[in-house]
């Protein structure tokens, strides 16, 4: 049996996504022996910084950046299979050694007609849009929980198998596709199942040696006392049952998704780490108590360069929101913060940190999941000194300017964890680590 392995580490994040866990990841890969992504797709995306280098990643764990280690893409993430592909092949020009992925035999795979759904489903909706990247993620999703036309990577290299579940798949969606695109008034094509086939069978054919049992063999891992380190994809506040419902995406993004999406147990993850920004950013539809539609929002999406990895679209920006992070924080069962981006806040004359809703039924310090409440919540907010010094050469507490601090320490106390580590820059060794931290 597996027992309890206090040296597994899980990083997750604790706002709508965006908050640095790529770099986080990255900086603790090093120490692991594998880099689990346990849920989403290629709608993640994870920007990591060594030595002035930019690396883009969507599907790929973070971790592949490390040297030695395995890179693993659990069984609760949903592949494409061409996003894959090229995402290897442009990081091996790179230089970047991806000999060592391993991809589970029951991930889920997004197809073409996934992300044909996926559109046709947003131009459908029209104003009561999801806003999602489009990538098919949820379609695919959707497919899985309704079993029949469900493929898996194992389904690659099985070409009756495969042929038999996208003939079934495209029997059914060409009926809903000619639907959506007559009523969206988009023209649309009949879905041709083996052209479909034949790809998947490519691609099955390339990816072949990755494809594999990755529950035994992450179990076994736990078994030989190896550490793992397992990478959330999105974050807390888009989790299918726990985020800001209906938008949200496709699933559970929380350290809660680990055990369902890996097929290891909750009791071999001995440390959670919560990555949150210095404020808020979010990225499509739905609501976002803080968000600041002024100037104060342009200057601080500028100087982060607040601008999806994945779409490059504009992100939403406003305040930290203290109560989600207290939310996020609790049912994620944190035991430290890493905090990403103070240095974007320098120059500011003052801050404001989100305590507190006024909704219809009165004020409240709770977060509201349920995106039609939340919606009608305006933020309640503490005034916390600016601070105008450079972070960006800092390398520990102490060199922080005092006000920079003070908006630390709030965070910690209203927060109730302990921020371990605080981003002060791009780049892989622009972190303040508190004092005994082991990374």
């Amino acid at each position: 049996m597996v027992g309890s392995n206090p040296n597994s580490t899980a990083v997750v994040g604790l706002q709508w996504g965006d908050e640095g866990k790529g770099k986080l990841v990255d900086r603790l890969a090093g120490e692991h022996d594998a880099t689990v992504r346990f849920n989403g797709g290629a709608n993640a995306g994870h920007s990591v910084v060594v030595g002035g280098k930019r690396y883009a990643l969507h599907l790929m764990p973070s971790g592949v950046l490390a040297p030695g280690g395995l890179g693993v893409i659990g069984n609760g993430v949903v592949v494409d299979p061409a996003a894959l592909i090229s995402e290897i092949d442009g990081l091996s020009a790179q230089g970047v050694d991806t000999s060592r992925l391993v991809v589970s035999d029951r991930a889920h795979v997004v197809l073409p007609y996934h992300k044909i759904e996926d559109e046709l489903r947003e131009a459908f909706l029209s104003g009561g849009a999801i806003g999602t990247t489009k990538r098919g993620i949820g379609p695919a999703y959707a497919d899985k929980v309704q079993r029949a036309a469900g493929v898996r990577m194992g389904d690659l290299v099985r070409p009756d198998v495969l042929r038999e579940k996208i003939t079934l798949a495209c029997r059914i969606k060409n009926v809903a596709i000619k639907e959506m695109g007559e009523r969206a008034g988009v023209e649309t094509t009949a879905l041709d199942p083996e052209a479909i086939t034949s790809e998947g069978l490519a691609w099955g054919e390339r990816l072949a040696p990755m494809i594999d049992d990755t529950v035994y063999l992450l179990n076994a891992m736990i078994e030989d006392g190896k550490r793992l380190l397992f990478e959330g994809a999105n974050a807390t506040l888009l989790d299918v049952d726990h985020g800001t419902y209906p938008f949200v995406t496709s699933s559970n993004s929380s350290a809660l998704g680990i055990s369902a999406g890996t097929g290891v147990p909750a009791r071999a993850i001995g440390r959670v780490i919560g990555v949150m920004k210095s404020y808020s950013t979010r990225v499509g539809s739905g609501p976002m108590p803080t968000e600041l539609l002024d100037v104060t929002g342009d200057t601080i999406r500028d100087r982060g360069n607040e601008y999806g990895t994945t779409t490059g679209r504009p992100r939403r920006v406003g305040w930290l929101d203290l109560v989600a992070a207290r939310y996020t924080a609790m049912i994620n069962g944190v035991d430290e913060i890493a905090l990403t981006l103070l240095d974007v806040l320098s120059g500011f004359d003052e801050l404001r940190v989100c305590t507190a809703y006024e909704t219809p039924d009165g004020r409240t310090d709770r977060f509201l999941p349920d995106g039609w409440r939340l919606v009608e919540a305006t933020p309640v907010y503490e005034s916390v000194p600016g601070f105008g010094e450079d972070l960006t050469g800092c390398r520990s507490m102490d060199e922080l300017p005092g006000e920079a601090r003070a908006y630390v320490e709030r965070i910690e106390s209203y927060v109730g964890v302990p921020v371990r580590s605080i981003g002060v820059g791009p780049d892989r060794e622009q972190t303040i680590d508190a004092p005994g931290v082991a990374i």
